[in-house]
């Protein structure tokens, strides 16, 4: 495959996409079905294929949150797309959402229905830590995790404003936390991240 040159092109005259076109170019076939991708700030952005670590964890978390969500009006959605305005679809690792997946039977989850969204990242830190949770803030997600397969630490923003999270903190792998709208759940981050092998 030939490397293309680097263009340094000034963000004005770039076309933001809203989430409407990007749906049209999906059913028309602009964008394949095998090209991951998702919307940020009106970009398209073409997303890394999970290695087995980032697969590991992803369970793991999920697998920590839906036993004791089971019996609330909650459910626990992963890899799939959330609204956060007309120019950001993100499809975060894992959401827990409000109601059950019924309720999304002709719209994708919102800010309001959002009590934390979690992305595990292997390779994709810098984004997750940098570009994304300036998105996230600014949609008043209230709670943002980052669990850092690398240096086995989890990123916890919390105290959203229009330019970004006021408060990030930095768990190690033998500390624990809570999710903000679920106190009662208290999860270890060693049981979160996968086996050193």
């Amino acid at each position: 495959m030939v490397a293309l040159p680097s263009l340094p092109l000034d963000a004005q005259t770039l076309k933001r996409w809203s989430v409407d076109e990007y749906h049209r170019m999906a059913e028309s076939g602009l964008l394949a079905e095998c090209d991951r991708t998702e919307l940020l700030a009106g970009q398209i952005i073409l997303r890394i294929a999970k290695g087995t670590p980032q697969v590991t964890a992803l369970r793991l978390v999920a697998t920590a949150l839906d036993q004791p969500l089971s019996n609330q009006p909650f459910f626990v959605s992963t890899q799939d797309p959330i609204q956060l305005d007309d120019y950001s679809e993100p499809e975060p690792d894992l959401a827990i959402v409000k109601g059950n997946f019924l309720d999304y039977a002709a719209h994708h989850p919102t800010p309001q229905d959002i009590c934390l969204v979690v992305e595990v990242a292997d390779s994709t830190l810098k984004q997750d830590c940098e570009v994304k949770d300036k998105l996230y803030a600014q949609a008043g997600i209230n709670d943002y995790w980052v669990l850092d397969l690398p240096q086995r630490q989890l990123h916890i923003f919390r105290t959203p404003t229009t330019t970004g999270y006021t408060s990030h903190l930095i768990l190690k792998q033998d500390q624990q936390i809570s999710p903000l709208a679920f106190p009662e759940i208290m999860l270890s981050l060693e049981k979160l991240l996968p086996p050193v092998v």
